[in-house]
């Protein structure tokens, strides 16, 4: 993909900031920089791992019912 469109910087806050064109927009909320040489390289990250969205959960603050322990169904093997 060979396309390319001029865009602007501007400041935001003390950083420098570019508005990313439609074409261009990348999927969910969170992308990796990186530099090569004079390049700003912009990629989607990848999404974040199961135990990482858990690990951000808050806790469930409700009580549930106890719940028997019920003896096994037979199992043919």
């Amino acid at each position: 993909m060979n396309a390319f469109r001029h865009v602007k910087l501007f400041k935001n806050g003390r950083n420098q900031a570019v508005r990313i064109p439609r074409e261009f927009e990348l999927p969910g909320e969170d992308a990796i920089m990186r530099r090569e040489g004079d390049r700003l390289v912009i990629e989607p990250a990848p999404p974040r791992s199961l135990l990482a969205i858990l690990a951000g959960l808050k806790p469930i603050d409700e009580d549930f019912p106890d719940i028997g322990d019920l003896p096994p169904s037979p199992v043919d093997l």
